[in-house]
């Protein structure tokens, strides 16, 4: 059984109600069939019957609640608590009413917030910035969290590294460069993150393109700080750094580059510098490696609302909503 089958039939055990807010795609009805098919989730589905019926044409999703914002009678509620969350930003009804009547992110976003469903995913054809944008201002963060952060859960076919080719590459879809305190946060939220999604000890290792001192730069000095505060702050975590790729997650090279290291030569949990290293590796392992990656996969928001690439396939949101339903199961 491969690791997103594992997921499945978690999910199929604690079945959950998942929003899938972008019924302009095709692959959402194509991932929403599937779904429904295998019993993953229930489905939320918004738009208008009229175009939902369009989009889903030869498709067999009779077992999803569509709900349009124009005609439901949620709707007047989810303006209230919208004007009520947002006040303080300026926002009025009729604001509010346009914003949920048009952006559908936003809408499931407020169905979330009001209980009507217990996760979404959303991005194949929204950035990620107009994907979180709403979650951050509806649902806001989970108490206690550091920071919000983006991972990418990778599966590499026939591999011997990681946890049997699972890996967790973070953050790969959020924050752009973060501080050495905001890399060790990100370690800590992806090691809890592994350990709950993949059921296995988390060996977290800190990227750079220097191995223990190999290298000079203020990049590397950034890892080495953010290596410092995470093994302070997560005392009983296996981490180290700063660490190259090479190093991180093959036993030979790890054994010259960096003997005695508790994680190099067998990191399963893989924390890049910055979000253009994170985001380069997950897209090169997952196109050259032929490696399912699922994400961006939010940690940190007061319930789950997970990301999408855009260049994402139906099986990749069928992947996305298991591991939403999931993290909702234990939310």
């Amino acid at each position: 059984m491969g690791f997103i089958d594992t997921i499945k039939a978690r999910a199929r055990e604690n079945k959950k109600t998942i929003v899938l807010p972008e019924t302009e795609d095709r692959r959402t009805y194509l991932a929403a069939e599937q779904i429904l098919k295998e019993g993953i989730a229930d489905i939320v589905l918004i738009g208008s019957e009229e175009a939902v019926k369009k989009g889903s044409e030869g498709l067999d999703i009779s077992g999803a609640a569509i709900v349009d914002p124009a005609t439901s009678d949620r709707t007047s509620a989810y303006i209230d608590k919208f004007v009520e969350l947002r006040a303080k930003k300026g926002m009025t009804p009729e604001k509010a009413k346009e914003i949920l009547l048009n952006d559908y992110p936003y809408y499931g976003c407020m169905m979330v917030k009001m209980g009507d469903a217990d996760g979404m995913v959303s991005g194949a054809c929204h950035s990620s910035a107009d994907t979180l944008r709403p979650c951050l201002q509806i649902l806001k963060t989970k108490p206690g969290t550091k920071l919000v952060s983006a991972f990418f859960l990778v599966a590499v076919p026939d591999c011997e590294y990681g946890e049997d080719g699972v890996f967790i590459f973070s953050d790969a879809g959020l924050n752009q460069n973060p501080n050495p305190e905001e890399l060790a946060a990100i370690a800590g939220s992806s090691a809890e993150t592994f350990r709950f999604l993949v059921q296995k000890e988390p060996k977290v290792a800190m990227l750079s393109h220097s191995t223990k001192g190999s290298a000079k730069h203020p990049d590397v000095d950034k890892v080495v700080e953010a290596t410092r505060i995470a093994k302070e702050q997560y005392p009983d975590l296996q981490l180290d750094g700063e660490l190259q790729l090479d190093a991180a997650i093959v036993p030979e090279i790890a054994a010259s580059k960096a003997p005695g290291s508790p994680v190099a030569g067998q990191a399963n949990v893989l924390i890049f510098p910055d979000l253009d290293a994170g985001n380069i590796g997950y897209k090169l392992v997952q196109r050259l490696g032929k490696a399912d990656a699922y994400g961006p996969i939010t940690q940190g928001i007061a319930a789950p609302v997970n990301d999408l690439s855009r260049g994402c396939s139906a099986e990749d949101i069928v992947g996305a909503v298991a591991i939403t339903a999931v993290q909702c199961a234990a939310n």
